[in-house]
């Protein structure tokens, strides 16, 4: 029987997708325990947004967080690895890092409990990633390298493979799919996946997407057909919507197709009951407040299962059309009669991912600028294919968004430039995928030439023991050290709170 491995996100990408990462270490201890009790051998825990987020929103320390997150997979006594999600070169940032914060964050997540490593770059230059992978290997760590997906005139399967190849010869142990805009229509995941265990055969790949624009799950089906090694799939009330397809959902297409699953659903119902219970305790940052699905039954209904058995028939034909069907199939009479809300189609355009929507969204609403978002929506591929068709992924889709704002808010777009968007711009994020546009370059270049070197090569090492002689008795551990070098501010009130508290 064919197996495939699924990877839970619930208390990750989830809460980061729908819930603005606001999650707190208390509110993801309720439902860990019962992750762990389910057979999973690889939880999505940590990483992406949810550092920066306990420092500035939940007031947890991050490091203590993966502590405690250590110790409830531990007590298993099985291996269960805990993956987070890495910016490459950013690490958990926006901008490039010097090379030894890199080494020395990497080495203590590893030795805090984080085993396995997601490291992926939103201009799927490879050279952002080559230090992080060597890194979480050198401290026995498992290397994920990701392709940040999307679709443009440049981004062809010939892209994707080749940025494949070079993270494999740096190091990388296993590939992943990163779809965080859910724009991969079943049709290409065939044809991408294919390619993929063609080009790297015996390579662990790991498909990845959010349900933005309703073709996730119809994808998660091929991947579970094509023989995909993992799919990071999330809980009933922490799933669909901007987030990763539900977990029960895609058990149902499993069992149909006679793909064995790695994990037991026998604490669903209490998962989706404590799930369901916080995403009520965080409805001010919740968007689809009174949308998100309806608990899972233990067995598929008559309905469902008519449906699911036409949407394997569809999807495997391959042809595009029949999948696109397929896609409404699930949609239409799965996911929407289920309580889900209703798919907006204008994403695929926009190719905004769930994070970013969700967080855009929560800004303009905090300034009082929520009209606006229709027309930043519109302006946002604009501002996308201007920068050589940029992967709209963490920190780039924030950099887009915020001049796609702007440009709204100017009569004459570029009018005013961010200083991320015009270093994009000029090469110092790395090489783009496409050709950007000569006015953009001309408006962002202040007269200098683009830089084609490796980003980090324009960061100098830090100095370490004199950035713990600067601030005193604030740093109690390297973690402390670590935290207020990759987010400044937000860890030095965080410190400072602390210090009050135990004075």
């Amino acid at each position: 029987m064919p197996s495939v491995n699924l990877i839970d996100t619930s208390l990750r990408d989830g809460h980061q997708s729908l819930l603005a990462t606001r999650m707190s270490t208390e509110q993801c201890m309720r439902v860990l325990p019962m992750l762990v009790d389910s057979g999973y051998d690889i939880l999505e825990l940590w990483g992406g947004a949810t550092l920066d987020s306990c420092l500035r929103f939940t007031g947890d320390d991050p490091f203590e967080r993966l502590e405690a997150f250590r110790e409830t997979c531990d007590s298993s006594g099985r291996k269960i690895q805990i993956r987070s999600l890495c910016r490459g070169q950013n690490l958990f940032g926006y901008n490039p890092y010097p090379d030894n914060l890199v080494y020395e964050f990497i080495k203590e997540a590893c030795r805090t409990g984080n085993d396995r490593v997601r490291i992926f770059d939103a201009l799927n230059d490879h050279r952002n990633l080559i230090t992080a992978i060597m890194s979480t290997k050198t401290f026995n760590g498992h290397a994920e390298a990701a392709l940040s997906y999307t679709t443009s005139p440049v981004h062809d399967q010939a892209h994707f493979v080749n940025f494949a190849k070079r993270c494999v010869d740096a190091g990388a142990d296993s590939l992943a799919i990163k779809d965080m805009a859910g724009l991969l229509h079943p049709a290409d995941a065939w044809t991408l996946i294919g390619a993929l265990k063609e080009s790297f055969p015996g390579v662990e790949i790991t498909l990845h997407s959010h349900d933005t624009n309703g073709l996730a799950i119809a994808s998660y089906v091929v991947g579970l057909m094509a023989g995909v090694s993992n799919l990071d799939t999330a809980y009933g009330p922490m799933a669909g919507a901007t987030s990763q397809p539900p977990a029960e959902l895609i058990r149902y297409f499993a069992d149909a197709l006679g793909v064995e699953l790695n994990v037991n659903f026998d604490r669903a119902s209490e998962i989706d009951n404590e799930l369901r219970q916080i995403r009520t305790e965080l409805k001010e940052v919740d968007k689809n407040a009174d949308s998100f699905g309806n608990p899972w039954p233990s067995e598929p209904t008559d309905a469902m299962k008519a449906a699911i058995n036409e949407a394997i028939e569809l999807l495997g034909s391959k042809d595009h059309d029949q999948c696109t069907k397929a896609c409404d199939v699930i949609e239409e009479k799965i996911m929407v009669p289920h309580g889900y809300p209703e798919i907006d189609k204008s994403q695929l355009e926009s190719q905004i991912p769930g994070g970013m929507l969700s967080n855009l969204y929560n800004q303009l609403k905090d300034q009082g600028k929520l009209e606006l978002m229709p027309k930043v929506q519109e302006e946002i591929p604009r501002v996308r294919a201007a920068a050589g068709y940029l992967p709209l992924v963490t920190p780039t889709s924030q950099i887009v968004g915020t001049q796609a704002v702007f440009n709204v808010m100017k009569d004459n777009p570029y009018e005013l430039v961010s200083e991320p968007f015009r270093d994009v711009i000029m090469g110092k994020y790395g090489k783009l995928p496409g050709r950007p546009d000569p006015e953009v370059v001309k408006k962002c270049s202040r007269g200098q030439a683009v830089y084609k070197g490796r980003p980090a090569d324009l960061v100098d090492d830090l100095d370490l023991e004199k950035v713990y002689q600067e601030n005193g008795n604030l740093l109690k551990s390297h973690r402390d050290l670590l935290l207020l070098l990759l987010f400044q501010m937000p860890a030095k009130q965080f410190l400072q709170k602390r210090e009050a508290e135990s004075a």
